[in-house]
């Protein structure tokens, strides 16, 4: 009786421990994809470069970065004088970013948002970034255009808008002017 018991317990054990991995090593970065949006994919430096001059930022732009994984935009836009913002639906990147902004010391100038960009209104900002998916940059799309105010900056990384003629185009990184 007590093999069997133990033999119980140690498949309990396992079933457990697999679940857990499950759970937090591969949810965090495929979940989100399945219910909300894009997957979680760093951009390459040679690209967050790229994004960065697209932007053209002066000290105090206020920019936000749509889908901020894990904060890489963030830290190179504050490095450059703006104030970012992210919006990240992932609390496992929300707590990498924040993480990587204090190593930083970018407290001040680099923040993450635990939200849903989808539900805020973007009309105070200078620059957005986006790295989306093909199927929601046509809502995104429309909901920018209602939004931001002109002459504001959008830079798409790889996707881009249906009805809206970019105006630069480098490193598969487009510039939006409204």
């Amino acid at each position: 009786m007590s093999a069997i018991f133990l033999l119980i317990l140690l498949i309990v054990f396992l079933a457990l421990f697999v679940a857990w991995f499950f759970i937090f090593f591969f949810m965090p970065i495929v979940l989100p994809y399945f219910f909300w949006g894009a997957i979680y994919v760093p951009t390459a430096k040679n690209r967050i470069d790229t994004i960065v001059s697209f932007a053209e930022i002066s000290p105090g732009s206020k920019v936000a970065d749509l889908g901020s994984g894990d904060g890489r935009l963030l830290s190179a836009f504050a490095k450059k004088g703006a104030v970012a913002f992210g919006y990240e639906i992932n609390p496992f990147l929300v707590s990498k970013s924040r993480k990587n902004i204090s190593k930083e010391g970018l407290e001040n100038k680099a923040f993450v948002l635990n939200k849903s960009f989808w539900q805020q209104d973007l009309s105070s900002f200078d620059v957005i970034v986006v790295y989306g998916m093909v199927h929601v940059m046509g809502r995104l799309e429309k909901k920018l255009q209602k939004e931001l105010k002109n002459g504001a900056k959008v830079v798409s990384h790889a996707f881009v808008f249906p009805h809206w003629d970019f105006v630069k185009k480098e490193n598969n990184i487009y510039l939006y002017i409204k």
